[in-house]
């Protein structure tokens, strides 16, 4: 399944709902769970119209909602309600899949990124980047969905975008082995953890951070893919274009720490939570940074990784630069 959350208008303004990608447009799956089981208030337990709110379900919300997709008529638009069960895409608008992520921890997952970064620096490649996978913590509050403005914050003059994979939790844990973490996976989808370089750098040189850096956006999208429709998260061709010209291009299959592995650490005596976000870092060559290219004003970033998605966003300049 692609699970999405999207908005439509109504006389009470937007709504947000869950959806479920079909080849058409979106299908709202809590209305389509109360039409195919008969039973509202079932649907509204097991598939509410939030994917953390779902995830948080688990498997039984899971089925419900496959059973839903699978048993509802191509040709129903229409139900017993008079509700939409089916809307085109150019009846809504997508957001960010989890707009209430408990939280977003991005890793440092691939090797070439890492040690371009200590080179630049004058810095060499610390041991510990290889003993275990490190993190920090963004600005889940501060998250944006696919073909959404990304606003240039005033205090960079070099913004950049960083191509990613990410896992989404789907099942409270905690000390996991690795061996059993994949099945706390509940999907991928794609990171864009748009930065702020020249802040970044700033705060890094004292040996604090990414924060200010980092925390004011990041891009999460289209959808969620479930784990099921991915059967090898680590073969994955993945794309960044900037105004339709390509810029980065990178596989999953470098990642020299795996999401299994992160699970493993980021569980050691805490617990992970359905709609927890991990970041696997940037794949080679995936940011402006490597490349000395600078995001502009009014460029398109389009991110794209196989078998998820595109993930678009406009960058767009709120404030007037200094003279």
């Amino acid at each position: 399944m692609r699970l999405c959350t999207f908005e439509v208008h109504t006389h009470l303004g937007w709504q947000s709902r869950l959806g479920a990608v079909d080849a058409d447009g979106v299908i709202d799956l809590n209305f389509a769970a109360a039409q195919v089981s008969g039973n509202a208030r079932l649907a509204e337990a097991l598939v509410p119209p939030s994917l953390r709110a779902m995830l948080e379900g688990g498997e039984a919300s899971m089925e419900e909602a496959r059973k839903a997709i699978a048993s509802l008529p191509a040709d129903l638009r229409i139900g017993k309600r008079d509700e939409t069960l089916r809307y085109r895409w150019d009846e809504i608008r997508l957001r960010t899949p989890l707009p209430d992520a408990r939280s977003v921890r991005d890793f440092f997952a691939f090797e070439s990124h890492v040690k371009m970064g200590f080179e630049k620096r004058g810095e060499p490649m610390p041991q510990e980047w290889y003993e275990f996978p490190v993190y920090y913590q963004t600005g889940h509050h501060n998250l944006i969905g696919t073909d959404q403005d990304v606003l240039w914050p005033s205090f960079t003059e070099r913004f950049d975008y960083e191509l990613e994979l990410a896992a989404i939790i789907g099942r409270e844990g905690r000390n996991i082995p690795a061996t059993k973490a994949r099945d706390y996976i509940a999907g991928y989808t794609i990171l864009n953890d748009f930065s702020a370089r020249d802040m970044q750098r700033r705060e890094m040189k004292v040996r604090l951070g990414p924060a200010k850096g980092k925390h004011w956006a990041s891009g999460v999208g289209p959808w969620m893919v479930t784990a099921d429709e991915v059967a090898n998260p680590y073969a994955l061709e993945m794309v960044a274009r900037v105004n339709g010209e390509e810029w980065s291009r990178g596989n999953s299959r470098d990642m020299y720490w795996k999401f299994e592995q992160m699970i493993e650490f980021l569980s050691q005596d805490d617990t992970i939570y359905p709609g927890d976000i991990l970041g696997s870092g940037t794949v080679g060559t995936g940011c402006g940074l490597e490349l000395n290219r600078w995001v502009q004003c009014g460029d398109v970033i389009e991110l794209e990784i196989e078998k998820i998605g595109v993930l678009r966003n406009r960058v767009v300049r709120p404030w007037h630069p200094k003279d």
